[in-house]
């Protein structure tokens, strides 16, 4: 049985800068929403709001019908991976995995090649990307039918973002995603639907062509 993440109504000012307008989004089991916009749109704004640790000047978040101004504490209901790496430093790869997932899925998981042989060591011996990975994964296999990825290809190398796709697009088998991303073509390869935050609100996006007439890419771009 699929679930529904909806969200809608949403307006969010910083002072005087409307940041958001009365926007609407709704996400199944099973989709990967992909959210575009240009730096400074709102993206991340959205996607805390939707999390529930920022506040909205109005908002209305329903998951499989239950209302809830703070979906996380919704139990097995959304987590969120952060714009930037939030991992301590001093944790091992092994004991980061632990205290998300728990002991019980630990071996599965550091079952990875890109994972086993630094299982040992501190985050802070992991290159940005190595460590962008974990996070990615991590945050794919906390149990939860809803998942939201604050750009998860920031500081990966090109072979690291292949390899996060794969994650994003196996995960989406059984979990609503709902991601951003400042490189439409990161986009274009995981989503199965499209949207772009302009002037407020959201516009739907259905082809390359949407993203030019909306301004977010010019003529000329490949």
């Amino acid at each position: 049985m699929s679930s529904l993440l909806e969200i809608d109504s949403v307006r969010k000012s910083f002072e005087l800068n409307q940041v958001l307008t009365d926007i609407y989004l709704k996400c199944e089991t099973g989709d990967i929403l992909g959210i575009l916009g240009r730096n400074g749109s709102g993206k991340s704004t959205l996607l805390k709001i939707l999390f529930g640790t920022l506040s909205a000047d109005s908002k209305f978040i329903r998951i499989d019908g239950q209302i809830s101004n703070n979906p996380y504490r919704i139990k097995d209901a959304i987590s969120l991976l952060p714009q930037f790496n939030f991992l301590p430093k001093y944790l091992t790869v092994e004991k980061a995995a632990e205290l998300h997932i728990g002991s019980s899925s630990l071996s599965v998981f550091l079952d990875d090649e890109r994972l086993y042989p630094y299982r040992k060591n501190r985050i802070s011996k992991l290159s940005g990307g190595e460590q962008r990975y974990l996070e990615v994964k991590l945050i794919l296999n906390i149990n939860s039918k809803f998942v939201l990825l604050d750009e998860p290809f920031n500081g990966a190398s090109p072979i690291q973002i292949e390899r996060i796709k794969k994650l994003i697009i196996s995960a989406s088998e059984h979990k609503g995603i709902i991601l951003t991303d400042h490189d439409y073509r990161n986009m274009l390869d995981v989503a199965n639907r499209f949207c772009l935050i302009y002037d407020g609100g959201i516009k739907k996006v259905q082809n390359r062509e949407d993203l030019i007439k909306w301004g977010y890419l010019p003529h000329t771009a490949n």
